[in-house]
């Protein structure tokens, strides 16, 4: 699949639990513009600031491929980068990277030879396909829900502003009170969040209900 079809935004905390990179690194790498999520806003500081696609996931996941099993030095990795970035937009993402000996390399487009960013000798390649598939796998397990926490109602004050949600979801028991209420059917629900099952609908209005009764 191609990496530009695929409309999806992640958190730093997503990137971190996909990637293995730390928020730290995260952090520091866009501060000193090495790698900028897709989607920010101008002022980092603002909660939710640094947004990242799925593009940027499996770039991020090739660095820390070359950093952590190929021991690649940060040092090089930004020379490649800037050497690179007169190819491609999305460098790690979109080329075929190469290493050998601790550094990248990638084909020229003008000769067709494969060179190192810091030297000219030939590398063994990472395949990226195999990062995309791998992303993609790490992705739909991170969304997938434990099977416990279908039909069950929970909240915390991380998550929706301590909201009553469906556990294992940011889905608002008051949200599907309000499509209900609306005229909207379990199936039209289930449109709006496909996570959801017919236990936590269920379980959503019981307990708005009992709210309301106890009001």
């Amino acid at each position: 699949m191609a990496t530009e079809t695929i409309l999806r935004a992640f958190s730093a905390d997503h990137v971190v639990k996909l990637t293995g990179l730390s928020e730290r690194q995260l952090g520091y790498w866009d501060k000193t513009e090495f790698f900028s999520p897709e989607y920010a806003y101008e002022n980092r500081r603002s909660p939710f600031s640094r947004v990242y696609s799925f593009r940027d996931l499996v770039g991020l996941r090739t660095l820390s491929l070359l950093r952590k099993e190929h021991n690649v030095p940060l040092r090089r990795l930004r020379t490649a980068a800037k050497k690179l970035r007169d190819l491609s937009e999305s460098v790690w993402s979109e080329l075929v990277i190469y290493v050998f000996n601790r550094d990248v390399y990638f084909k020229e487009p003008t000769t067709g030879k494969i060179r190192g960013a810091n030297s000219s000798q030939y590398a063994v390649d990472l395949p990226l396909q195999s990062v995309i598939e791998d992303m993609e796998g790490r992705v739909e397990r991170l969304h997938a829900r434990p099977k416990k926490s279908c039909g069950r109602i929970t909240r915390n004050r991380n998550v929706m502003r301590n909201s009553w949600v469906v556990e294992g979801t940011r889905v608002p028991t008051a949200a599907i009170r309000q499509f209900s209420e609306a005229g909207y059917t379990a199936k039209q629900i289930f449109r709006e969040y496909p996570m959801l099952t017919t236990a936590d609908i269920k379980a959503a209005l019981l307990h708005e209900q009992e709210i309301a009764n106890a009001a």
